[in-house]
C-alpha cells in the first residue's frame, strides 16, 4: 500500500514535469496559451502559490489515477491507460478551471485547447507509465 502510493505521488511529479515544460514551449508557439502555474499564480498570491498548485494537483490527479481510475479505464498498457486518463483533467480545466480563472470554455481558442489536451495526454501517459499496472 505505502509503495504504491509513493509510485502515485513520483508519477504525479513526473508527469507535472513533463506538461509543465510542454506548457511552457506551448506559451512561445500558441497564441494565448498560459502555463498552468501562472494562471494559478493570479488566484493564488504569486508565481510561487501558482507552482505550488500546479504541483498539488498534478500529485493529486495522479493518486486518483491510481486509486480509481487505473482499474476501470479498459486496455492493458499503462501508458495508453494513462494518456486516456488524462482527457478527463483536460476536460475538468477546460470546463471548470478555465472559467473560474475568468475564461471562456476551452480558453476560448481552438489553439489553447488543444495545446492543452496534448499536455494533458502526455501528463496521464506518464502517470500510466510510470505507475505501471495496478
Amino acid at each position: 500500500m505505502q509503495q504504491r502510493f509513493i509510485r502515485a505521488v513520483v508519477a504525479g511529479l513526473v508527469g507535472t514535469v513533463v506538461m509543465s515544460i510542454l506548457s511552457y514551449l506551448g506559451s512561445f508557439m500558441i497564441p494565448g496559451m498560459m502555463p498552468p502555474w501562472e494562471m494559478l499564480a493570479m488566484k493564488m498570491g504569486g508565481i510561487v502559490g501558482g507552482w505550488i498548485g500546479h504541483i498539488m494537483i498534478g500529485v493529486i490527479l495522479a493518486l486518483i489515477y491510481v486509486y480509481i481510475f487505473a482499474k476501470i479505464i479498459p486496455g492493458k498498457d499503462p501508458w495508453i491507460k494513462g494518456a486516456l486518463y488524462g482527457v478527463l483533467p483536460w476536460l475538468a480545466a477546460m470546463v471548470v478551471v478555465i472559467p473560474f480563472m475568468g475564461m471562456p470554455l476551452f480558453a476560448g481558442s481552438f489553439m489553447v485547447a488543444m495545446g492543452s489536451l496534448a499536455g494533458h495526454i502526455f501528463y496521464g501517459a506518464f502517470v500510466g507509465g510510470v505507475c505501471g499496472d495496478w
